[in-house]
């Protein structure tokens, strides 16, 4: 499948959810204000390691987001096998995500948003994550 043309100065990222549930609200909202500061954004649903893996490749993404619906050891595994395919790709994630679980997550190298996040911050991790500044 050919990989979609880049529209100058845009960064893209992939949205996947690594658990079975029924949280759909919040990926959703933060596709759409990513998409609104001006990324190329592919909300994907509920994904396998392997299908996140191969969607971000395919797509050349700059950024990888999750969402973790509180399943703490799927998103671990997930992210290390996205860390192992693509070790250039950040990866942020968001969802809810315990006080205790938020700290193993970022000492894998990953940002964590749970719920009550600011949308600005998440829109300004994403432009220091890919070098895109979507407001210049």
């Amino acid at each position: 499948m050919p990989v979609p043309s880049r529209q100058s100065n845009t960064a893209r990222i992939v949205i996947a959810k690594t658990a079975l549930d029924g949280h759909w609200r919040g990926p959703q909202l933060v596709a759409h204000a990513l998409g609104e500061a001006g990324y190329e954004v592919e909300l994907i649903g509920m994904r396998q390691a392997d299908e996140i893996i191969a969607t971000a490749s395919e797509r050349q993404a700059d950024l990888i987001g999750l969402h973790i619906g509180g399943h703490v050891a799927v998103a671990e595994q997930v992210i290390e096998a996205i860390r192992a395919a693509l070790p250039e790709v950040p990866i942020f994630v968001g969802g809810v995500v315990p006080p205790w679980a938020k700290k193993r997550l970022e000492a894998m190298g990953v940002e964590v948003y749970p719920p009550g996040s600011q949308m600005r911050d998440i829109i300004n991790a994403a432009a220091r994550l890919t070098g895109f500044d979507p407001v210049g």
